[in-house]
């Protein structure tokens, strides 16, 4: 696009460079261009940003619901005044195409509305106890919260955390991931633009080894939110209990899509497809095991494969796009090794799997949508999460086995249910280890609705009223009479 970007981070409202001088290049995934150097933080730097979230917190504790309602309101407008500009932003450093972006900006500027309007509808209580008084409760900020967001996601997820970090009156630094920080980063200078005091929220990118770690070890960073893969998260929990702190974690999955015979085919096959292609596959929910009772088996591969065929890759910046590149040609390759493990392992490729041909993608990561037939339930493809465009379809007998199948899995993060009887959906939902599950849809993440997993998948919960546990403190005190 014939521009570099160059940026800094954002401490106590001023946006500066890393002590240490280094910067982080950014490679444009759909291009393989070099776009945008970014400074790479490290232990100093995250040391000031804590030190500065630590100074402002009590002045922003002070902060009254009403004022902090407003602030919050503002940063939203301001976002969706920014919707174009945030999303070819988007677009360009993820490599997901242009109309998923818009989506996910409107997203974040929902996030930062609905917990404004919770500011002032949260509280305390009266409790009647066994004594002669008044026992009270209130909820109170944690701190100073570390806000650790991922690569596949980056200005959604980080809403999920800042904006009930903000409305429960805490101070935050935020580590996006190093691939993909430069939402992130306006999204900390609208909220300045917006109202909110220098110092609540800072914005350090920096490598996980250095500034991550730095930011978990912290002993002024009272909570740690961690969304990301299962591994560097259970290293992460190993860190924060060093010093006891409140740890939320929101991990990987490998959700079952169950199909049975009386689904309406002409939306299950196109929401099949969707719930595993969208951004690319790289999607923690993303339904990348396609359970299919035998009966109906044959006919849904079959419509299944000529809706991949039909899909248009293409420069994530362009409108007709579906499929944008994958993140990198690293992690392209490594979805391409999972490719040929699951042709060793005797799956049979349906289609996909090869690197588009066409001139304008052939220095990106792009890779052609993947659908392997007669996967087995225990075949490396179908039990680790390959963070790709690649779908597994299992066929299976029986209700039982269906379940016993998409139980067979460390994770248990998200998943779907289609049938049209409404007992078996129940049945069903309620037999699955898994933290949301949809019903004749793909879509289980809703802003209003709790979200998280169970297993692998993580500890805690995203978004809904319950987030706000994750972000307060409740603090009884007892009046004698």
């Amino acid at each position: 696009m014939g521009f570099h970007l160059t940026e800094k981070l954002l401490i106590h409202g001023d946006r500066v460079p890393a002590v240490s001088g280094q910067v982080s290049e950014l490679t444009d995934p759909a291009t393989g261009e070099l776009w945008a150097t970014v400074a790479a933080g490290g232990a100093e730097d995250i040391d000031r940003a804590v030190q500065a979230a630590d100074r402002a917190r009590a002045a922003w504790r002070r902060v009254n619901s009403r004022d902090r309602t407003r602030m919050l309101l503002r940063l939203a407008n301001l976002i969706r005044e920014q919707q174009e500009s945030l999303a070819q932003l988007e677009s360009r450093n993820v490599g997901k195409p242009i109309r998923e972006a818009r989506e996910e900006v409107e997203l974040a500027a929902d996030c930062f509305e609905y917990y404004a309007g919770a500011i002032n509808k949260i509280g305390g209580e009266t409790i009647p106890v066994g004594a002669a008084g008044t026992s009270l409760t209130f909820r109170e900020p944690v701190g100073v919260c570390g806000l650790i967001a991922p690569w596949n996601f980056p200005i959604a997820i980080t809403a999920w955390k800042v904006a009930p970090a903000l409305a429960m009156g805490n101070t935050i630094v935020l580590k996006p991931a190093t691939q993909t920080p430069l939402t992130a980063l306006r999204l900390g200078e609208l909220a300045l633009e917006a109202g909110v005091p220098p110092g609540v929220f800072n914005v350090v990118p920096g490598p996980g080894k250095v500034a991550g770690e730095a930011l978990i070890r912290h002993p002024l960073v009272r909570k740690i939110s961690f969304t990301g893969s299962t591994e560097i998260g259970t290293q992460a929990m190993k860190l924060a209990a060093e010093e006891i702190k409140n740890v939320t974690l929101e991990l990987g999955g490998k959700s079952a899509n169950l199909v049975f015979v009386d689904a309406d085919l002409d939306k299950a096959v196109p929401k099949a497809m969707w719930s595993v292609l969208g951004n690319g596959g790289q999607d923690c929910c993303a339904r990348s095991r396609l359970l299919l009772e035998r009966p109906l088996y044959e006919e849904f591969l079959y419509r299944l494969s000529h809706e991949f065929k039909q899909l248009k890759l293409g420069l994530p910046l362009q409108e007709d796009t579906e499929i944008g590149a994958l993140i990198s040609l690293s992690h392209r390759d490594r979805v391409q090794e999972y490719i040929e493990l699951g042709k060793q392992e005797g799956a049979t490729l349906v289609c996909g799997g090869t690197i588009p041909a066409e001139a304008d993608l052939k220095h990106g990561a792009f890779l052609q949508p993947t659908l392997f037939a007669d996967v087995q339930p225990e075949m490396r493809i179908a039990q680790e999460e390959i963070f790709g465009p690649v779908l597994c379809a299992i066929p299976f007998d029986t209700e039982e086995e269906a379940i016993a199948i998409a139980n067979n899995s460390l994770y248990g993060l998200s998943g779907s249910i289609w049938t049209r009887d409404i007992s078996r959906a129940l049945r069903v939902a309620r037999a699955i280890e898994t933290g949301v599950i949809s019903v004749n849809t793909g879509h289980s993440v809703h802003l209003e609705a709790p979200f998280g997993g169970v297993k692998r998948s993580g500890i805690g919960r995203e978004l809904g009223l319950a987030v706000l546990d994750n972000y307060s403190e409740w603090k009884s005190i007892f009046i004698a009479e």
